[in-house]
């Protein structure tokens, strides 16, 4: 079943065209990996799932990008979309509060209030994100007083704590070390059950160990998509060949 449905998608900034004709169509309860050089417009593509790109000047897009069949771009509210559709970015960026707070200030925003509710979902999320008892005698301690692993494992439960449908993870392991880097594919391979989790990363060793279907950009297109051992083991296109193999980006 596809969760994200995008054709004939293209991006502006201003006069440059950052992607072009995009048409892609994204699985349910399946990790799919955006791989290719810098700058080829991975992030700028997954930013745009949850309308991150809105808050760039000069940003313009045409084209059908769907969530479930729905326009995210016609008369969907922008928290709701944001809600159902959770990030994770490159850098860890707790908020500068407590462990607690960090995974309460979504729910709150949206509306919960019970103290005992807010446990439960605090507890839960923490759990989820494989970090539980790592953390469960420090949640009034502030999160900038964990690791950099730690901190990015407590924004993937802020993130899950609202119950999206989908996790956006953009480079999330690239600042990590390898021992935090495994605990965060881990946790993927196990969240994929309840979300469908869409990334970005620069490790194609990651993609190749983790996710189900490979996109490879190049220069603003989507030159193949397929699933992932294919793309590895028999590209299609040469391009796609050359960047696998290592022979540039």
């Amino acid at each position: 079943m596809d969760k994200f449905q995008i054709k004939n998608m293209n991006l502006y900034y201003d006069k440059f065209h950052a992607l072009k004709d995009i048409n892609l169509n994204m699985q349910e309860n399946k990790i799919t990996a955006f791989i290719g050089p810098s700058g080829c417009g991975k992030s700028t593509l997954l930013k745009s799932l949850n309308r991150m790109n809105d808050l760039v000047e000069g940003c313009k897009i045409t084209g059908d990008i769907r969530l479930d069949g729905e326009d995210i771009y016609g008369n969907m509210d922008v928290n709701l979309l944001r809600k159902r559709v959770g990030m994770v970015f490159q850098k860890a960026n707790p908020f500068p509060m407590s462990v607690y707070d960090n995974i309460a200030f979504g729910p709150r925003t949206h509306g919960i209030k019970s103290k005992k509710q807010l446990d439960e979902i605090v507890e839960q999320s923490l759990r989820d994100a494989a970090i539980w008892d790592e953390l469960k005698d420090r949640l009034k301690k502030s999160a900038l007083g964990l690791s950099g692993g730690q901190q990015q494992r407590l924004c993937i439960a802020r993130a899950l704590a609202v119950k999206p449908e989908v996790l956006l993870m953009d480079e999330a392991t690239s600042a990590l070390d390898p021992i935090s880097t495994g605990k965060i594919e881990e946790l993927c391979l196990k969240l994929k059950k309840q979300y469908t989790i869409i990334m970005v990363t620069h490790n194609m060793q990651q993609a190749l160990r983790i996710s189900d279907y490979t996109a490879f950009f190049l220069l603003g297109e989507m030159v193949e998509y397929n699933n992932t051992d294919t793309i590895f083991s028999s590209p299609k296109n040469k391009k796609t060949e050359e960047y696998i193999t290592g022979r540039f980006g």
